[in-house]
């Protein structure tokens, strides 16, 4: 079963155009290792306050983790960008803040229609 996982950070204010510049030409090798642990449809959305907002689709979470914290590429990019988060304890890829998911439009269609 997918697994949909959306996740904050809060980058710092003062990085915010830097941020977008790195994002803008992630390192092909990145992409690749992101594609590798299982993550699609991935995006990433910030706001001009610096919180950001992930989201992903993924059949195994924790594989997906593993796979990046095992990555040298993965840990190469998270070195590099831990500088832009605050308030973050760890790697942005292992640390971030999951949210819940407490309403899905597709979910309620579905479980309406078969009422």
């Amino acid at each position: 079963m997918t697994e949909r996982i959306c996740f904050t950070l809060r980058v710092r204010p003062e990085r915010l155009a830097e941020y977008r510049e790195r994002h803008a030409a992630v390192w092909p090798e990145m992409l690749r290792e992101i594609a590798a642990s299982g993550r699609r449809n991935y995006s990433i959305f910030l706001g001009d306050d610096g919180l950001l907002v992930g989201y992903y689709e993924v059949e195994d979470a924790a594989a997906a983790n593993a796979h990046l914290a095992a990555s040298p590429v993965a840990a190469r990019w998270e070195a590099e960008m831990q500088p832009f988060f605050t308030g973050l304890d760890g790697r942005a890829d292992q640390a971030a803040t999951d949210l819940i998911e407490i309403f899905n439009l597709d979910r309620q269609l579905t479980a309406a229609e078969g009422a």
